[in-house]
């Protein structure tokens, strides 16, 4: 395997898919063609993978392809991570459901890090890149949480991040200088296009996204890229195996070893992939 992409022999980051859908329609996230069944992680299952792989130091993300607080157990979720000391709980959240009852219950689980994703500076801006949500609203339900989290003196750190889209570009220096001194960071952030897109052709380089990261399904099928909304690359099943067994199982190896030779070509999800184009890889065109 190529040096720079030595495999550990554990995750170092969890994605779990406790439940499926999004208050939000956004047109460049593919999240509202996704029909898997069943909508909701059981418990039995979120809480095998976590059990699975405690005292790892592992970060649980729990959400995939979802908005994370759609879930009303995710304060539970994060309680029940949390009870690990090594472990960490963080979100991405589009902020448009975070009213100060749910913000109060996740920094009471212990959350530590939360990252909004707003993308824009202005109301006109923002209908256009997160259809379905309100301006207004998620900006105080993210400054309001902001100012509960400072409270907190470091413990939850809040980010606010903008995807670099020719949309909203116009708006990216004034979106910094607003969030920068607020949020604990403030960042531009790309653009990904997700594999499967029309018009995305791959790209022949390795990929580091699978690299420390796993990801599950609500029905506890794990899959080797948090961009497979289509099952395409599925490495194990964590209701029939260990999460360390899936992790160190001959169908993730696999995938490895072609992803570490730049061999996209040979996995179906990535056939169609350019994650990455931009990055330099040793012995790899750029």
């Amino acid at each position: 395997m190529s040096k720079h992409l030595n495999m550990p022999a554990q995750p170092r980051y969890i994605q779990i898919e406790t439940i499926l859908g999004c208050d939000a329609e956004c047109p460049f996230c593919p999240q509202k063609q996704i029909d898997r069944k069943p909508v909701v992680m059981s418990e039995a299952t979120w809480k095998k993978i976590v059990d699975d792989t405690r005292g790892l130091g592992i970060t649980y993300r729990p959400f995939l392809q979802n908005e994370p607080l759609i879930d009303k157990r995710l304060p539970k979720i994060i309680k029940y991570i949390k009870e690990d000391p090594t472990a960490r709980a963080e979100i991405n959240t589009n902020g448009n459901l975070l009213d100060a009852k749910r913000g109060a219950a996740l920094i009471e689980a212990g959350i530590d890090l939360v990252r909004f994703s707003i993308d824009a500076f202005s109301s006109e801006t923002f209908a256009a890149c997160r259809v379905g949500l309100d301006y207004r609203k998620v900006v105080d339900n993210v400054n309001r949480f902001i100012e509960a989290a400072a409270e907190t003196r470091g413990s939850v750190v809040t980010e606010v991040r903008m995807i670099d889209m020719e949309s909203s570009r116009h708006e990216q220096r004034d979106f910094l200088e607003y969030w920068s001194p607020r949020a604990d960071r403030a960042l531009i952030v790309p653009l990904y296009h997700w594999p499967w897109d029309d018009g995305v052709e791959m790209v022949r380089k390795p990929c580091v996204k699978m690299r420390e990261e796993m990801f599950f399904y609500t029905d506890g099928r794990a899959v080797l890229c948090c961009w497979d909304i289509a099952a395409r690359a599925v490495i194990g099943d964590v209701t029939k195996e260990s999460v360390l067994e899936i992790w160190n199982g001959a169908p993730r190896r696999a995938f490895a070893e072609f992803l570490s030779r730049g061999e996209r070509d040979r996995i179906l999800l990535c056939s169609r992939c350019d994650a990455y184009r931009d990055r330099r890889f040793d012995g790899f065109e750029d």
